[in-house]
């Protein structure tokens, strides 16, 4: 499976953004997919996750209510709404996905987009 990321770009603080992951692959629809992100100077962290289904998803604290991970399997894609935006959110944020169970732990996530440039202003 191949991951392609994109919709990054700069914005204001309050602004909304909706990132993409399009992938190749038959397996998309069987993968549980996730999204991080790395920040200047920091480790990758956490954003969401969501299962193969679509049935259960997972966010960090710091994205809980402002961000929205879906997925359409016919399209292979995943998204990130990202809404109210702050510039803590400004980071690289990559899709990333496995096989099994819902996740949160960038070591257990086997495939990798290459990553979309966020940048929030304040």
């Amino acid at each position: 499976v191949q991951l392609q990321a994109s919709g990054g770009g700069l914005v204001q603080a309050g602004d909304s953004l909706r990132l993409s992951c399009a992938a190749s692959g038959r397996a998309f629809s069987n993968f549980v997919m996730g999204w991080f992100r790395q920040a200047p100077g920091k480790e990758r962290e956490f954003v969401a996750a969501i299962t193969s289904s679509a049935g259960t998803t997972n966010y960090a604290d710091s994205v809980k209510g402002r961000f929205t991970i879906s997925r359409d399997s016919a399209k292979s894609t995943v998204w990130l709404q990202m809404n109210s935006l702050k510039p803590e959110d400004t980071a690289v944020y990559y899709c990333a996905g496995r096989r099994g169970w819902l996740s949160s732990r960038r070591s257990e996530y086997d495939y990798w987009g290459q990553g979309t440039l966020v940048t929030v202003s304040s």
